[in-house]
Order: C-alpha cells, then sequence, then structure tokens
C-alpha cells in the first residue's frame, strides 16, 4: 500500500494539547509542561512531545512511546532552559499510522520564523487539501492531518503581516474537527473548530504572571494554573506580552456540537468541559440507564476506569449497593486507545481480575461506558463467570456505535462495530451477558447538564453536523444507498465474483464468450480496489 493509499484512509486521532505562556521567565516550562503532559496521558499513548521558545528559539524533542518513556531523566537534563513559552502534545492514530514523523509539536520554520504547531482532531478535507499543497511543492513527511495545517499555516504566513492573520485564513480552507496550539517567537496562540468538536481551554498563571491552554482543565490543575474558561467554538486566542485577547471571526459560523464521547469515555473525570464536570455526566449517564433498563440485582459494578462513574450513578438511582467488582493493573494502557486490535486484545487478558468475594454467587450489573469491538466486553464478562457471578447484567452509558466517526474518533469503520448488522440481543449473546441495555441517544444529549451547547451524535445516529456537509458528502443519504443496493448485490453474487478486496459496490457475472484476457474494473470509491484487480491478475 502506498503512502498516499495509506493517507486517505480514515485516520481518526485522539489527542491532548498543551501550551503556556509565562511573561516573567521563572516557570520552569520543562518541568510544566512534562506535568501537563503526564495529565493528558490518557488522552494518546503513541507518542508525545514537547518544544521550547528560549530567546525566540524554537527547539525541543519528540519520539514514539508514553511520556515517561520519551521523557527520561536524560532527555530533560538536555532541554534547553530559560523558556518563556512551551508547547506540549500527546498523540494516538490508527493502526498503520505509528511514525515518528506523525509525532508533535511539529516545528517548521520559514522566512519570517519558525512555528511549533499541536493539533487534536480530525480534518475531513485532509486528502484535498494535502494534494493541493504537494502540486505547489510542499513535501510531506508524514500522513498526519497536522502536517496539512502546518504548511497552510506556513503559506499564510508568507502573505500576511502577523501569526493571527495567517491562523484565520487558515481556518477559512479547513473542514472538520481541530483544536491547535501554536507557538511562535513572540506569542502563544490557541484556536478552535467553529463546531467546537474537541476540548480546549483557558488557564491562568499564578500572580496574573502569564497563560496556558490545554485539551482539558485537570492540565491546568496539573500546572497550577486557575481555569478561566473554554475557548469558544471559532475563537483565535492570542497570548503574547501584551496579554490575553482574542479574534471572533468565526465563532457563530457553525451550530456548537461537541463530541458526546468526551463526557463518556475519553475526559478525564475531574476535568470540566463546557462548564459541566466530567464525572457529574457520567454519573448522570449511569442515573439514566437505571431508569430506562432496571434490574433485579444484588450488586452494582464498573469497569474501570471510564465505566466506574456512570455505576455509582446506576447504584444510587436503583437503590442496588455499589461495589469494587475489579482490580486493574495500572500498568497497562487503555485498551480502546491502542493501536492494533492485536494489542488490545493482549492487554485485555492482563488488564484485569475480578474480586469474587463482590460477584460470587450474586446477581451482578456491570455497567461499561462502551461496546466497540466486543472484544474487551466479552473477556469482561467472562472475568465475572469465572469468579462466580451468578447473573450479569451488563449496561452501557452510550448509545449502539453503528457509524464511523469523521471528528476524530477512533471508529473508522462499520465492519469493526459488533452493532453495525447485530440486534441488541444478538450482541447480548455474543458477549455473554444475561441482559443488555444501553443508553438512548436522547438522554446521552441530556449528559451535561450545565453545558450550553449541541452533542455530535453521529456515530451512534448517522446525522453528522453541518461542517461534513459542507466538504460535498453526505453522509445520511450514503447510508440510505448502502441499504437500498444490499438486496440487489446479494442477488448478483455468483462465484464469478470477485468480493472483499475495497468499497462496497455491486458485483455481477460478465459474459465473457469470446474474450481472451476479460478484466472489468468499475467502482465509485476510488482506485484502490481497481489496483489491486489488475494487481492479482498482473495487468497492471
Amino acid at each position: 500500500m502506498s503512502e498516499f493509499s495509506q493517507y486517505t484512509e480514515a485516520l481518526h486521532e485522539e489527542c491532548g494539547v498543551f501550551g503556556m505562556y509565562d511573561k516573567t521567565g521563572e516557570t520552569d516550562m520543562v518541568s510544566a509542561v512534562y506535568s501537563a503532559l503526564y495529565a493528558l496521558q490518557h488522552r494518546g499513548q503513541e507518542s508525545c512531545g514537547i518544544a521550547l521558545n528560549v530567546d525566540g528559539v524554537l527547539s525541543g524533542h519528540r519520539d514514539l512511546g508514553l511520556v515517561s518513556e520519551v521523557f527520561t531523566k536524560r532527555v530533560l537534563e538536555e532541554l534547553p532552559r530559560g523558556a518563556k513559552m512551551a508547547t506540549g502534545h500527546v498523540r494516538y492514530a490508527t493502526a498503520g499510522q505509528r511514525s515518528r514523523s506523525n509525532a508533535q509539536p511539529m516545528v517548521l520554520h520559514h522566512c519570517k520564523g519558525a512555528m511549533a504547531v499541536c493539533h487534536n482532531g480530525n480534518l475531513v478535507n485532509a486528502p484535498k487539501l494535502r494534494r493541493k499543497l504537494e502540486m505547489s511543492g510542499s513535501i510531506f513527511h508524514g500522513t498526519s492531518d497536522t502536517e496539512v495545517i502546518a504548511y497552510l499555516l506556513t503559506q499564510n504566513r508568507l502573505l500576511t503581516p502577523n501569526i493571527e492573520m495567517a491562523v484565520s485564513r487558515t481556518m477559512d480552507d479547513i473542514e472538520g474537527a481541530y483544536s491547535l496550539v501554536i507557538m511562535t517567537h513572540t506569542k502563544l496562540i490557541a484556536a478552535r473548530d467553529p463546531n467546537g468538536f474537541r476540548p480546549l481551554c483557558i488557564g491562568e498563571l499564578p500572580d496574573g504572571n502569564g497563560w496556558a491552554f490545554a485539551s482539558e482543565s485537570c492540565a491546568l490543575d496539573a500546572v497550577g494554573a486557575k481555569f478561566v474558561r473554554d475557548v469558544q467554538p471559532g475563537e483565535i486566542v492570542i497570548a503574547d506580552h501584551n496579554g490575553l485577547r482574542s479574534i471572533v471571526d468565526h465563532c457563530g459560523t457553525a451550530p456548537h456540537t461537541m463530541c458526546v464521547f468526551e463526557y463518556i469515555y475519553f475526559a478525564r473525570p475531574d476535568s470540566i468541559i463546557e462548564g459541566t464536570c466530567v464525572h457529574e455526566a457520567r454519573l448522570q449517564a449511569g442515573r439514566f440507564l437505571a431508569q430506562e433498563h432496571p434490574v433485579e440485582a444484588d450488586v452494582v459494578i464498573g469497569a474501570p476506569d471510564s465505566g466506574l462513574d456512570a455505576a455509582l450513578g446506576y447504584a444510587q438511582e436503583s437503590g442496588i449497593p455499589y461495589g469494587v467488582g475489579f482490580i486493574k493493573n495500572k500498568y497497562v494502557g487503555r485498551t480502546f486507545i491502542q493501536g492494533s486490535q492485536a494489542q488490545r486484545e493482549s492487554s485485555v487478558r492482563i488488564k484485569l481480575n475480578a474480586i469474587s468475594s463482590t460477584v460470587k454467587g450474586k446477581r451482578v450489573v456491570l455497567v461499561d461506558d462502551s461496546i466497540v469491538r466486543g472484544t474487551t466486553s466479552a473477556r469482561t464478562i467472562r472475568l465475572l463467570r469465572e469468579a462466580g457471578a451468578a447473573e450479569v447484567h451488563y449496561r452501557i452509558s452510550a448509545p449502539p456505535f453503528v457509524h464511523p466517526c469523521y471528528f476524530g474518533t477512533d471508529i473508522p469503520d462499520e465492519k469493526d462495530l459488533i452493532a453495525t448488522g447485530h440486534t441488541v440481543e444478538e450482541i447480548n449473546k455474543m458477549v455473554g451477558s444475561d441482559t443488555l441495555g444501553y443508553l438512548s441517544i436522547e438522554h446521552v444529549q441530556q449528559l451535561a447538564i450545565h453545558s450550553k451547547c449541541g452533542f455530535c451524535t453521529g456515530c451512534f445516529s448517522g446525522k453528522y453536523p453541518a461542517s461534513y456537509a459542507a466538504a460535498g458528502v453526505d453522509i445520511t443519504a450514503g447510508y440510505r444507498s448502502v441499504e437500498l443496493m444490499k438486496q440487489y448485490v446479494a442477488r448478483t453474487m455468483t462465484e464469478n465474483c470477485i468480493g472483499g478486496l475495497g468499497g462496497f459496490g455491486g458485483l455481477f457475472e460478465l459474459d465473457c464468450t469470446g474474450m481472451e484476457h476479460p478484466v472489468l474494473i468499475s467502482g465509485t470509491d476510488g482506485v484502490g480496489t481497481k489496483l489491486r484487480i489488475a494487481m492479482l491478475l498482473d495487468k497492471h
């Protein structure tokens, strides 16, 4: 598979960004950013990096691995001191994209200076922009959306009087989800897409000595900064020696549709996002679950870690005692956020151990945050059975995942989703529970009771925010078309048809009478399938 065909496949990332500006220069920036990245480690475990600004000169270090693995004592000691500004990043990406060249912050040098770019999200028009940039001479070293943003920023910076105008022009071109932290030789900038898909907040340093930007407020707490507010969707915030100011030209140009999965799974429970504490949102999810799916049971337990708060909410609402059902190995990473299915399955085997005294002989309500592929769920329920649980009633604090995400969550393909093509009862049998209940879409939109924003539920409902339609794609219509085509494809499937090579298509038998070497190549999903057929037949 070529680098370009790899790139055009869905790249769904969930990352953490951080930046700090201290006008006094008294903060140990290396230690501060290191602490912030530790607080954001849950958002990405593939790679991480730190960029520093010392007297206008940008430098840093980035590599594959956890924060503690990349920033050893030796590396930390070798990083320059005396910085007034710094940025940091933790990254997660799907399988096949594990590359140091995709690690961030990305530092670029141009004739007007330099910049370090950190990005969380996913651009829906990245392939189109990448092709345009390559045709104009840009040379790409990696496969991430961040490099597309970085080159656009550079191009626009060369044509504008300042970096904030370059950011604004770049935002005119990019579509999708992005929370950005950008550092130049004099300024630290935060920017958020007009839909506000991904979180980004502002903090103030002690004694008013500077500012910090972070994906979550827990990172502000880690460096002693006071939470001020969230960056508004579409807002550009600039911190420099003049203080803090913002540009709001892109605000209000799209509906505010925060990714609801931030509350369900991604964010840390102690973070505050859009005015709502994540812990409180998960408690509310559990209360709703108890109302929607009551059951007679002896104990309620949660699947560590994201299911614990929802389990407590279920217990509070139902009156069933709450118990600790699992011990988690804290030195194994999150299975959903690791790069390959093989890694996930291996991690599940050593990640949890059931506490038999809590569940033996009892009717257990197990609350979890989601079922994506089903591997973790089946293994977790099996652990409870082996520990002696009489019954296991599985409750999920999210609706079924039936559609992919295009804005930065690792749900890349319907074929990987257990809820696609299976009923709730079928899934119940597949994972081995006695009963199964999902939270409704109606209630998932009511989790953040203190937030004054809408939520993106596209992966549950197939209804995506307007910005994807702005890229020229009607996803809902596409799914309707697929359903209409299925019956006809099934009728034309014969032993002479080739399948399983690429995107969805109609397959039929061709009358090849009189043809010496017949090859039929047809489709609507690009060149990948056609090239694969030609290569198999040695006709390329």
